[in-house]
């Protein structure tokens, strides 16, 4: 089980950048995957990005393409998220996930090896972006 702390939430304007960072409590993270979700109330959680542990492949969902940037050092078992001319509707909780080492090779992107039942995740950071 790895226990997973985001950090770097806040209030920001709309426009502005903030990073998010999550760390994994593995002395050396061994899953497959680490990503970023976000839920609004009374929504479904959503994928925003995701990124392979071994060979930093990368994989984002269309909403965020472009504006956000998921990246990770192994050095500090860490992910962030960059995310870049935030708007209102970016307000969410935003959570990491961390996807298990996959039992045999698999062509799915970053954290769509398994359903999310099987990820380990955080407990969430507030974003709030205002107008």
């Amino acid at each position: 089980q790895v226990h997973l702390v985001e950090s770097g939430g806040g209030l920001v304007q709309a426009g502005d950048s903030l990073r998010l960072s999550c760390s994994a409590s593995d002395r050396t993270f061994s899953g497959y995957a680490m990503g970023w979700y976000r839920q609004v109330p009374g929504k479904v959680r959503e994928f925003l990005a995701g990124i392979a542990w071994k060979d930093g492949t990368t994989y984002y969902a269309n909403a965020v393409k472009g504006r956000f940037t998921i990246s990770k050092d192994n050095t500090k078992n860490s992910i962030y998220l960059d995310m870049n001319s935030l708007r209102p509707e970016d307000t969410a909780v935003y959570y990491c996930a961390a996807e298990p080492d996959r039992k045999s090779p698999s062509p799915m992107p970053p954290m769509y090896g398994t359903g999310w039942s099987d990820f380990n995740w955080g407990q969430g950071t507030q974003v709030t972006v205002s107008s």
